[in-house]
């Protein structure tokens, strides 16, 4: 049977309880990382926050009413939040502002990546190899909460993170703005040293265990892969990443 790590409860200092005082939170402009709501509310509620939410971004969980009593607080009212540990950013302002600079745009793409120390590894080469800004979807990936923070030894903190609700829609986005979308993927005959990273670029990285979702590989402009020369199933998805963000920081002479 498989192994799996046992979930860190959240500290009491970084959750917010109660729909009115997650409301005055976001007003006020907390970043949270996200919202859990008890999923047996009267469905009227819980309409209206769905239609409150969408103008922040925030990803909200609607969970049975366990999960919330689980971070062993009172008085939530069925609404609990997490702060944020990282300040998140949209796309366009990202790139908008790495153009007007002058740079040629580095994108890094985490589709599927749920492990919080390869998360953390990643952010450390990421940030330490010029990438603009990290993109991750607002299900399906890692929390980046304190622990993640500490794996990156800092780094979440320094390098933007945007955080979308579709990396499909991120992509187009990417492709609306000139930059070419590359998905690394074992299989794929393009070895990374004959790639052309000159140019503006976004690099998506999969799980190690399903790897990028297909419909996004699809869209994707080119499927990249590392030279190996004994075949392995798999690199640790972390060293893979700094393997090639290395190959466009040789490329781009920096």
């Amino acid at each position: 049977m498989k192994n799996f790590r046992p979930q860190h409860r959240p500290k009491k200092s970084s959750l917010i309880t109660g729909l009115s005082a997650i409301t005055k939170a976001l007003q006020e402009g907390i970043a949270l990382d996200r919202i859990f709501v008890d999923a047996k509310l009267p469905g009227r509620e819980i309409a209206d926050f769905k239609k409150m939410m969408l103008s922040y971004h925030v990803p909200v969980n609607f969970v049975p009413v366990q999960k919330l009593n689980s971070f062993n607080i009172e008085g939530h009212g069925g609404y609990v939040a997490q702060i944020a540990k990282v300040q998140y950013h949209l796309l366009q302002d990202v790139i908008s502002h790495v153009v007007d600079r002058g740079k040629v745009p580095l994108f890094l793409i985490l589709d599927g990546i749920t492990d919080i120390r390869n998360i953390g590894g990643i952010a450390r080469t990421a940030w330490c190899c010029g990438v603009d800004a990290i993109i991750i979807p607002d299900k399906g990936v890692g929390a980046l909460n304190e622990d993640a923070v500490l794996t990156s030894a800092g780094a979440l903190e320094k390098i933007p993170v945007c955080r979308v609700s579709s990396l499909m829609k991120a992509v187009d986005e990417l492709h609306l703005n000139g930059i070419a979308v590359y998905a690394s993927e074992m299989s794929a005959s393009k070895k990374i040293a004959d790639c052309d990273f000159s140019v503006p670029a976004a690099i998506v990285m999969g799980s190690e265990d399903k790897g990028i979702y297909p419909a996004l590989l699809k869209i994707c402009d080119e499927n990249i892969s590392i030279s190996m020369k004994n075949n392995f199933e798999s690199l640790n998805v972390s060293i893979a990443t700094g393997m090639i963000l290395y190959e466009v920081m040789r490329q781009r002479g920096e």
